[in-house]
């Protein structure tokens, strides 16, 4: 036999599989175990000419200082991360493994939630359609709070579903749990919860639902899960609720409505190419859009109001708020897609049809490692990186370095540029915390441990800042960096690094390090 055809029956095999309950659980298991070492791979040599991205950095600054809750957002992302990195050092390649374990937890709880609707070959085409969507991969790779919810709304679902079905107990504190837990990572949950809220309200069946205790202990033990985090909330004074406000401000009439179209063609973009390669895979009859779109099946209908609220009501809100709204902010909920797509009867996926969709969904990650290595030379040629994500590392070492000929004593306090702040703290050997604003440092703390600012060397206002904070005391080396892939020599940024020696080390050394003029 061929190779070609030994290739074949082995990927029928494998759809065979995914398609019997009794080997399913184990077969996609694998699977997954594959998916998250071919695209952490990926991830590795296709941003090998950068260090890792804002939020990605962000999210390790905050885990040194773990607390209920950060000015920005809840505390869910960083004590991952807190988590991860105590059982491994820090390096991009562990991290972006996180980042699609993260995602293939998504998956198979997602690959749970379709076996309530759908089964057989529909459940494989429904999972190779959920992997080839780009939010379970290229975004996925990019950890950040919208990333992280992507498992937690799936879970939620599944069990709020169960709860809501069976009215058992376990799935109705498990529901409250994942309600919990979907909000302490983004407020942006809110939304899932609605959405899961009008799919039993409008139900025939919400009457029994609604007098039985399963609602009750939903709703009870997921305030108790959530209470750490709302006493902080309250202690706070809404801090983090006033500083989303500040950051996302009514805009001028007419932005926020510019902006909609823009969401709904990114977020249609999400899934465009893939529905596109399931239908085209699978046979549709007539009337099959109807259907999916208003289904008559209570349970399909459930399931269709659960996912198409979370994504049209925030358009709705944002309009009304005058906020411009982001497609990537809608990451997770995507988990329920293949139900609405293909628990249709009016839509066959057959045992070949299913084949094909599986070998699609599993070339395309090796395919993208193949060429990952082109994709990392020609960003960095085209000079494509964001400063901060290209010279963190090579930043953090001449901080290092610079830090150490002043003083012995391990620098605790980096501030400056917010997206250097982040990538430098990360990749210092000394674990500093990151406070980009110093003032908010006080200064009987500044003077005690010292402290690092690093700024663009032409961003005047970040060094003028940065000597304030150090009240004169400050010692500055101006420093150009220039990252070399592949041989290729990157595009050089000078940056300006202000040093506060501890007290201890001001009182006790002559300057080591030259004085930048004013």
């Amino acid at each position: 036999m061929k190779t070609g055809g030994r290739l074949q029956n082995g990927i029928q095999r494998l759809a065979d599989n995914l398609a019997d309950p009794a080997s399913s659980r184990f077969t996609v298991l694998c699977l997954l175990a594959v998916y998250v070492v071919a695209w952490t791979v990926y991830g590795a040599i296709a941003q090998g000419n950068q260090d890792l991205p804002f939020d990605m950095a962000e999210q390790v600054a905050w885990s040194r200082e773990l607390a209920l809750g950060f000015l920005k957002h809840p505390p869910l992302a960083a004590a991952l991360v807190k988590a991860w990195f105590t059982v491994l050092p820090v390096s991009d390649f562990a991290y972006y493994f996180l980042a699609m374990l993260v995602a293939a937890v998504g998956l198979w709880v997602a690959w749970m939630l379709s076996g309530e609707f759908i089964g057989g070959y529909k459940r494989v085409a429904g999972l190779a359609l959920l992997s080839l969507l780009p939010v379970f991969n290229f975004q996925a790779l990019k950890y950040n709070v919208n990333t992280v919810l992507i498992p937690l709304w799936a879970a939620t679902t599944l069990w709020f579903l169960r709860s809501y079905l069976t009215r058992n107990h376990v799935y109705a504190a498990l529901a409250g749990i994942g309600a919990a837990g979907a909000i302490l990572g983004k407020y942006w949950s809110f939304f899932l919860l609605l959405g899961l809220v009008l799919a039993a309200l409008t139900d025939h069946r919400r009457g029994r639902y609604l007098r039985s205790a399963t609602p009750w202990i939903t709703v009870v033990v997921g305030l108790m899960a959530l209470s750490p985090h709302l006493i902080w909330l309250f202690n706070t004074r809404l801090a983090q609720l006033s500083h989303a406000l500040a950051a996302h401000p009514a805009k001028p009439e007419g932005v926020a409505a510019e902006s909609v179209p823009i969401f709904i063609a990114h977020v249609l973009a999400y899934a465009a190419l893939p529905v596109a390669v399931t239908l085209y895979f699978s046979k549709t009859a007539e009337g099959a859009w109807r259907d999916i779109l208003l289904p008559r099946d209570p349970n399909r209908r459930w399931a269709a109001i659960a996912f198409w609220i979370p994504l049209l009501i925030p358009i709705g809100a944002a309009l009304v708020a005058e906020i411009e709204i982001a497609a990537p902010w809608t990451i997770a909920a995507w988990s329920l897609l293949p139900i609405v797509l293909l628990s249709s009867s009016r839509i066959e996926v057959s045992r070949r049809a299913a084949a094909r969709l599986l070998a699609v969904a599993l070339v395309f990650p090796l395919l993208m490692v193949v060429i990952s290595p082109v994709i990392a030379y020609v960003v960095h040629r085209e000079g494509k990186v964001v400063p901060s994500a290209a010279h963190s590392r090579l930043l953090a070492k001449q901080v290092a370095e610079q830090w150490h000929q002043l003083t012995t004593v391990p620098l605790q306090l980096v501030g400056g540029d917010s997206s250097l702040t982040y990538g430098v703290v990360t990749y210092m050997p000394d674990r500093p915390r990151a406070y980009p604003d110093l003032s908010s440092v006080p200064q009987a703390e500044l003077d005690r441990d010292g402290a690092v600012a690093v700024c663009y060397a032409a961003d005047s206002g970040c060094i003028a800042a940065a000597r304030g904070w150090f009240a004169g005391d400050v010692r500055s080396v101006v420093s150009q960096i220039q990252r070399t892939h592949f041989g290729y020599r990157g595009i050089p940024r000078r940056y300006e690094i202000l040093l506060k020696p501890p007290r201890e080390t001001a009182a006790s050394q002559a300057p080591s390090l030259p004085t930048a003029p004013n």
